[in-house]
């Protein structure tokens, strides 16, 4: 038997964080996703058992100053692509208002730490939260498309071809295949 879940990652790394953090009787405040303030000193050996607790979830604390930065871009990306609604200008001026530094600089930083542009980290993570939609809901591509904020299906569709291989109608063919196959069995 097969079943199809559908999650909020959001939410699910806040809740795996939470109790972890109270697992190590850690006082704590969320400052954002992905940012989280200690209130108190913890000694090594709490932060050693913390981050060892989270990488079990892949979650990995993070040091490095420059690697802290392109983690807030991929999150505030993140935020872009997840909340549409709250986005109506062009990303480059969303990331440098949202992480107060200028777009060239976040770019070079982005291009230089993960050795791929902003803007393909961007398409990547739109096309992999329009498969998520295909799997998980009965919206069409025309809708997807507009809650992406894409200027047309057209434009979607050339970049998930692009990105895939495969055109998104074949895509969903694929996982109505799929459906289809496991209801049967």
């Amino acid at each position: 038997m097969k079943i199809f879940v559908k999650f909020d990652f959001n939410a699910v790394c806040r809740r795996v964080l939470e109790e972890t953090l109270i697992k190590h009787s850690i006082k704590y405040r969320v400052l954002g996703f992905g940012e989280i303030d200690i209130l108190e000193k913890i000694d090594n050996e709490v932060l050693a058992a913390l981050t060892e607790d989270l990488k079990h979830y892949s979650i990995d604390i993070i040091e490095n100053q420059k690697t802290v930065l392109v983690q807030k871009i991929k999150d505030v990306i993140t935020e872009m692509i997840h909340n549409s609604d709250l986005v109506t200008v062009k990303s480059s001026v969303y990331l440098a208002e949202k992480l107060s530094h200028s777009y060239g600089y976040l770019s070079n930083l982005f291009s230089d730490v993960t050795y791929t542009s902003i803007e393909n980290y961007i398409i990547m993570q739109k096309i992999e939260y329009a498969k998520q939609l295909m799997v998980s809901t009965d919206l069409s591509l025309t809708e997807i498309a507009f809650q992406l904020n894409y200027s047309s299906v057209a434009h979607l569709s050339t970049q998930f071809k692009n990105a895939t291989g495969i055109t998104p109608s074949a895509f969903q063919r694929i996982i109505s295949k799929r459906r289809e196959i496991a209801n049967k069995k």
